[in-house]
């Protein structure tokens, strides 16, 4: 597979992870104006099932296609596709971090 198609894959995925922690943060973030004050066993019980179905998704955007390529004999292309979504997340990372220091 063509590098500048890996590392399409891996822009999208990346954003798809970008916008998608955006969305989860900004319901937190709003949590009480949403859901009202949760002080009971519902509260920490939808924290939770947020984080793992969270964890899923992420996961599965972040090592889905680089595990369907790396199992379907593709492995340098899959290795190669991990890490470019691995630096495309870094650096949207990065860029966050430096846009909030300024």
């Amino acid at each position: 597979m063509k590098n500048s198609k890996l590392l399409l894959w891996a822009v999208v995925d990346s954003l798809g992870i970008f916008v998608y922690v955006s969305l989860i943060a900004f319901i937190m973030f709003n949590g009480q104006q949403f859901f009202g004050k949760i002080d009971n066993f519902t509260g920490p019980l939808m924290f939770l099932l947020l984080f793992v179905v969270s964890a899923v998704i992420t996961g599965a955007l972040f090592l889905g296609r680089p595990a369907y390529l790396y199992l379907n004999g593709l492995k340098e292309d899959g290795i190669k596709l991990f890490f470019y979504t691995l630096a495309f997340l870094a650096a949207i990372t990065f860029v966050i971090f430096t846009v909030r220091i300024i």
